[in-house]
């Protein structure tokens, strides 16, 4: 499948995954200030943003996908960074091709199977009257029941894409999204190791990340570090500038 990107700056090649019902577009700060020292992709995945929509949405294709955009792209030894999905799509692709990165940085997720977590905002983007909506705002008062937190909503609302003819569509995938929540909540799909550079960064207000889960993070991560910052779970969104300067000195080590 052939994935939209953006890309910025120059020098060693850096890709980007983005988290579920995320796209490109929610990582252009944190790619352009990256992009002062790399040579960044942020790559929307299948069935988001601008990329291609399909049946097949689990890990295996998500780490396939990551694996034949290296290969088209020519990277040697990129760094891959993921956030959320993202991440463990990206840590199933570290463990199954450790010789096609050099270094991992995982944000705010862990190695391990998760209950479905985001099925109340699937069920309230379900709710919105996709083919009767005529505003934004309309569309943010529908889902303002199941998802109350504003910054939140404005987020998943980046989905909502007005149609050439009028009126709006979904540009994620919603239907192929609902079916597979359960796949997205799975552990990783190897037993193997990656004993490259690994970064995690956890927020300290979210709970996808637990102390608890130092053991499991180092029996897949030997080299792993654990940063924690005074974030929720989009780490990256909250505070970009502290996150960039994190990713950076990870990597400058």
């Amino acid at each position: 499948m052939k994935l939209f990107y953006r890309e910025y700056g120059s020098g060693s090649p850096m890709v980007i995954l983005h988290g579920l019902m995320g796209s490109s577009d929610n990582w252009l700060p944190q790619a352009k200030m990256l992009g002062g020292q790399y040579h960044v992709y942020v790559v929307d995945q299948r069935n988001h943003g601008q990329s291609p929509h399909s049946h097949d949405f689990d890990y295996r294709v998500l780490q396939e996908d990551l694996r034949l955009f290296i290969e088209h792209h020519n990277l040697i030894n990129p760094v891959v960074l993921g956030h959320s999905m993202g991440g463990k799509a990206a840590m199933n692709f570290a463990l199954a091709y450790p010789e096609k990165l050099s270094k991992l940085i995982v944000v705010d997720i862990a190695p391990k199977a998760y209950e479905v977590r985001h099925d109340h905002i699937v069920e309230g983007l379900k709710a919105v009257p996709i083919e009767s909506v005529t505003s934004r705002n309309e569309a943010d008062e529908a889902l303002a029941s199941y998802v109350p937190n504003p910054s939140v909503r404005q987020f998943l609302l980046k989905n909502l894409l007005r149609k050439p003819e009028g009126g709006f569509t979904w540009r994620i995938n919603l239907e192929v999204i609902d079916k597979n929540l359960e796949l997205i909540g799975v552990g990783l799909l190897h037993q193997s190791v990656f004993d490259k550079p690994t970064l995690f960064i956890r927020g300290a207000k979210s709970d996808y990340i637990l102390d608890a889960d130092r053991p499991v993070i180092k029996k897949f991560f030997p080299n792993a570090t654990l940063v924690t910052m005074d974030t929720g779970h989009w780490v990256q969104a909250e505070k970009p500038e502290e996150f960039v300067k994190v990713v950076l000195n990870f990597l400058h080590e």
